[in-house]
């Protein structure tokens, strides 16, 4: 009985030990927050969690900014992803929101919103938005 005993507790040590060298899950993107908009015809857009994205963010008080870097609209033409993210606070002016749609001319933009209220609510929500291309 003292074996079987020591058996489990050397088998549960090791299964806790290989459950700790597991890799890691990867730490949430840095990014700035903002109260999006909810938009009911916004479709799901897995892509702008990936860590190689541009996302562009508009705060409530008009700031742009390119990632985690404040930037000016005049910069964002120079980014260098052909697809950007652009999520806008719901509180801005709109036409703040031109402005950086006019900055981004000739790149794909997905306008990221919240989701709709219809969309399963699972436990990670991913983001929404619609997609949009910006003529030259």
């Amino acid at each position: 009985m003292k074996r079987l005993l020591a058996v489990f507790i050397a088998g549960s040590i090791l299964a806790c030990l290989a459950a700790a060298q597991e890799a890691p899950k990867p730490a949430l993107r840095k990014g700035v927050s903002v109260q999006m908009a909810v938009a009911d015809h916004a479709v799901e857009m897995r892509a702008a969690d990936e860590p190689d994205t541009t996302v562009v963010a508009i705060t409530a008080d008009g700031t742009i900014f390119a990632g985690i870097q404040r930037s000016e609209p005049a910069a964002l033409s120079r980014l260098s992803a052909e697809t950007v993210y652009v999520k806008a606070d719901a509180r801005v002016p709109f036409q703040a929101v031109l402005t950086v749609l006019d900055a981004l001319r000739g790149k794909t933009v997905v306008l990221l919103s919240a989701s709709p209220a219809n969309a399963e609510k699972p436990k990670f929500l991913p983001p929404y938005g619609t997609k949009l291309t910006v003529a030259r």
